[in-house]
């Protein structure tokens, strides 16, 4: 593209191509590589061009600088996961050029594995992706009062649970199939663009070579960046996208002797209580030859090995002879980032703040927000014609993500507050939760992706029910 080049107009010719002070070299790892290498080589024709750049001077007859003029847009995807893959994925299906980073191509990221029944036909997920299809939850009171969930389930309807080393690289070599260009490599810097003519540069380690375990500094320039690497992105701390609070999620792979296993087969449990965590719930999740242990913690991050050893403790009767086959940890965004657009970057996921509070889920919203980013970016750009500005981002991909999951957002928050701040209002909440109505809402809305319409009758009954069940906690509660 012309804003990639310096062209100095010479006596009604173009002249030579100017790169300042870029070594040639690296010119060609970036969208300059389609330049001649003998950058002197080009012959002058009379010839006009419809480029506004160029429309009073004549270009060179050289197929590589055809080729640069004809150049579509080029999009950076950072992070291979659920987000930077159906980002990447969206992209490749428009024609547009896309690169897509992933430090590992073999990471298993730390997380419970929970989708909804919507996600596996939204995003054409095959069946055997899905370890197990929960169709009933314990959830287990700080007094250990437990309560079935599930009633209201469809035969048909379920929760997925996935290993995330299976979700993603599927995800991820789809997108590449399709076109997506990997690169094995962790992104270290990127420079940013003076103007909005000019190109972004991505510094990186490159891993491509086996057995070079630092990895060789190389860079790439492209038109825009979707950020999708995480709670602690790099792409937003290079474009100042503001900081937010964040969980720490610790978990625990146990393999459980067979007959203890059969217990979980279709079952997934949450703890909640002070011992298990201040403001968060703990879980045992069904996975393919395992279960995943795990809590969570905003207001006592130092301590989230404690309240590992207590929801081990809480569950040792079904977890006895068991044995850990991995430990993992990470951080989760309690809200979206204060700036998700900034210039021509987009974030997208964990890294724009989008994982729900009360229930912790990320997965799905990572790559809804991913997929949605992209086909903005494919719309304003005319399937890459030209490159889209911040404001057109902002009023595309920001505003339909807020207008569609906005009130998500609001609820869980307005729950997790309520519920989840001290003994007596969790009492209250597990009761809470074996009421019928109240899970026909969940699990309506968690399925589907939607704020469930309620009854307004029900809804009476159950602002009664709750006042009740805050009345009864005391004397329940540790």
């Amino acid at each position: 593209m012309l804003q990639h080049l310096s062209i100095i107009a010479n006596s009604g010719f173009v002249s030579p191509i100017s790169f300042g002070s870029i070594e040639h070299s690296t010119l060609q790892t970036g969208p300059l590589k389609r330049l001649c290498k003998n950058l002197g080589c080009c012959q002058f024709v009379p010839k006009r061009t419809s480029c506004p750049s160029l429309s009073r001077t004549r270009v060179p007859n050289c197929k590589y600088f055809k080729t640069l003029l004809e150049a579509k847009l080029r999009v950076a995807v950072v992070g291979g996961g659920p987000g930077g893959s159906s980002a990447a994925e969206s992209l490749a299906r428009a024609g547009i050029e896309t690169f897509i980073f992933e430090r590992k191509f073999d990471n298993a990221k730390p997380c419970g594995g929970a989708i909804p029944l919507c996600m596996i036909e939204e995003f054409s997920l095959p069946l055997d992706i899905v370890d197990r299809k929960v169709r009933r939850m314990k959830m287990i009171s700080p007094s250990n009062r437990e309560v079935d969930i599930g009633k209201t389930l469809k035969p048909h309807e379920y929760i997925g649970m996935t290993r995330r080393e299976v979700l993603d690289s599927f995800l991820r070599e789809r997108a590449i199939q399709l076109g997506a260009q990997p690169i094995h490599g962790l992104v270290t810097d990127i420079i940013l663009p003076k103007t909005d003519r000019e190109p972004y540069i991505i510094c990186y380690s490159d891993f491509s070579e086996k057995g070079n375990g630092i990895g060789k500094p190389n860079t790439l320039q492209v038109d825009m960046i979707i950020g999708a690497d995480g709670a602690n992105s790099r792409v937003a701390k290079v474009i100042d996208a503001g900081d937010y609070n964040y969980a720490i999620a610790f978990q625990e792979r146990i393999r459980l002797p067979p007959e203890k296993m059969a217990y979980y087969e279709e079952l997934a449990e949450m703890y909640v209580g002070d011992d298990v965590s201040p403001d968060f719930y703990a879980w045992v999740f069904p996975k393919y030859d395992h279960v995943g242990v795990g809590t969570g913690t905003v207001l006592d991050r130092p301590s989230i090995k404690k309240y590992q050893a207590a929801i081990r403790r809480r569950a040792a009767s079904k977890l006895n002879g068991g044995h850990i086959i991995k430990v993992e940890a990470h951080p989760i965004p309690e809200h979206p980032r204060p700036r998700r657009v900034v210039g021509r970057v987009a974030l997208v996921g964990d890294a724009a703040g989008y994982v729900t509070k009360c229930s912790g889920e990320g997965i799905y919203f990572a790559a809804k927000s991913g997929r949605m980013c992209a086909e903005a970016i494919a719309e304003i750009s005319q399937q890459g014609e030209r490159i889209p500005s911040e404001s057109e981002l902002k009023k595309t991909y920001l505003k339909r993500w807020d207008q569609k999951y906005w009130s998500t957002y609001k609820v869980l928050d307005v729950l997790q507050a309520v519920f989840y701040r001290n003994n007596i209002a969790r009492e209250a909440f597990v009761e809470l939760c074996e009421d019928e109505y109240v899970q026909q809402m969940t699990f309506d809305s968690y399925l589907y992706k939607t704020v469930a319409k309620g009854n307004p009758l029900q809804d009476v009954r159950l602002l009664f029910h709750t006042l009740g069940a805050f009345a009864r906690a005391p004397a329940l509660a540790p």
